[in-house]
């Protein structure tokens, strides 16, 4: 039976992003999901996908003083002000 390639291995990148209402978001992304799309900015520059897909994440609201935990978070990138790689990669 031949191995399926459906499925590629995750490569995550841990990133730190803002939103246009103050919100800021640390987070992971994929980045091995197409060969032409393996930096951030690649993956936030494209219009193929209009959502930004974080995983392991954490949402620091300005009115809340506790963050808040997701495991994955679906982030529309027309409400992205900038994103930037998290410098406490592993």
């Amino acid at each position: 039976m031949e191995k399926s390639t459906l499925y590629k291995e995750i490569q995550g990148r841990r990133i730190r992003i803002k939103l246009v209402d103050g919100i800021e978001v640390k987070g992971q992304v994929n980045l091995n999901r197409d060969p032409q799309y393996d930096r951030l900015s690649d993956m936030i520059a494209s219009e193929r996908e209009p959502f930004l897909v974080l995983f392991n994440v954490t949402v620091y609201q300005t009115d809340l003083k506790n963050p808040v935990k997701h495991k994955t978070l679906f982030v529309n990138k027309a409400h992205v002000i900038w994103a930037a790689p998290d410098d406490a990669q592993k």
